[in-house]
């Protein structure tokens, strides 16, 4: 699964929005919850936390003012989370 999401490259597609991200992920990442959400739950969530971490490394390359701040991107992400929880179906969970 990791390797999958590896090669999405989602930190490398600057131009799309968060949007057009969760569009693009959302179909697998439900499948792979529906399948392995059932019995083996402690991958999931370390594919979750994988998932963020490159959204947040995607959203440090697209704006200039998470450039260096780890720390900045990550509550980037969770007021992002809390503004649309609907957009990734991992965050719905």
């Amino acid at each position: 699964m990791r390797q999958t999401v590896r090669g999405w490259k989602l930190h490398r597609q600057t131009p799309k929005t968060l949007a057009d991200l969760a569009q693009q992920c959302n179909s697998t990442t439900r499948g792979w919850w529906n399948y392995y959400g059932a019995f083996y739950q402690t991958a999931m969530h370390k594919l979750v936390l994988y998932l963020d971490r490159q959204l947040e490394q995607w959203a440090r390359r697209k704006y200039k003012t998470l450039l260096r701040h780890k720390q900045r991107s990550a509550e980037w992400l969770s007021k992002m989370k809390n503004k649309c929880p609907r957009m990734f179906h991992y965050w719905q969970v």
